[in-house]
């Protein structure tokens, strides 16, 4: 968890500050009036049912959603961000990101440095030291030269945060990083992202479906229902039985642990 402010200090600098937030696809409305925060080198996840908007909220401020209300990104409004900024300060980790067919690994973490790379230009020295060092920090210099499709999900998952790492970008949107994974390939994901954010500073808000995982990482949860804010906090007072209960129309056990709640289903008697 993130250590409190100091009474005499600045207040933290907010890296997302989304106001009243619309989002309306196909004539049906998902996100209906959404505010949220998230500080500077804070980890906030979006958490709720199926359908309740949270990859909408994360495509949303990452700039690929049309949207009404405002979206400030490291106190500027992104209405005022070019594209090419913008790509510079978030990156996006998607649920399945696209991969072009037959892409290796370096060349899939060297498309990271398209907003660094001149229209029509070709990538320079800095941009190849770049990809290196970012191989090199998540163990996957050894798998350069390997196509994306022979690797197994936890090494697929680390080669999607090189890309983003390799943006040089300070937000990293994650979309359900570790749906697809094993529990200790979670695990290894996850104490990799929380590494990185401390080591470099980086601010993450993602969405997740396992709910004691997520109160075990993150500093705050938002519950999304209906495309509405239902709760936010920490996790200790957003996972309670209650709100879980009215929320996902599920029987739960909330236990707590020195490591946050952990919420377990159980069958209704």
């Amino acid at each position: 968890m993130l250590p409190p402010p100091s009474p005499s200090g600045p207040p933290p600098l907010t890296a997302v500050e989304v106001s009243d937030l619309h989002v309306v696809l196909d004539g049906a409305t998902i996100l209906a009036g959404v505010d949220l925060t998230v500080a500077t080198g804070e980890w906030v996840t979006v958490i709720g049912p199926n359908g309740a908007g949270k990859s909408t909220l994360l495509r949303a401020v990452g700039g690929l959603l049309p949207a009404s209300g405002s979206i400030s990104l490291f106190g500027t409004p992104t209405a005022r961000l070019p594209r090419r900024q913008r790509a510079r300060i978030v990156a996006t980790v998607a649920q399945s990101p696209v991969v072009p067919p037959g892409m290796v690994v370096f060349d899939y973490v060297l498309l990271g440095r398209t907003p660094y790379i001149r229209p029509l230009g070709r990538e320079s020295a800095a941009d190849l030291a770049a990809v290196d060092d970012v191989l090199h920090r998540l163990d996957l210099t050894r798998f350069a030269d390997r196509h994306l499709t022979t690797l197994s999900g936890g090494e697929r998952q680390r080669v999607f945060l090189a890309r983003a790492l390799a943006q040089g970008a300070t937000l990293l949107l994650l979309d359900e990083p570790t749906s697809a994974l094993d529990i200790g390939h979670q695990q290894e994901v996850l104490e990799l992202v929380d590494q990185l954010r401390r080591d470099d500073g980086l601010t993450v808000l993602a969405t997740m479906h396992d709910l004691s995982v997520a109160g075990e990482y993150a500093d705050r949860l938002l519950l999304l229902a209906n495309g509405r804010v239902a709760a936010t906090g920490t996790p200790t007072e957003v996972l309670t039985e209650q709100l879980l209960t009215n929320h996902y129309a599920a029987t739960v056990r909330v236990l707590d642990t020195p490591n946050g709640p952990v919420v377990i289903p159980i069958r209704p008697t």
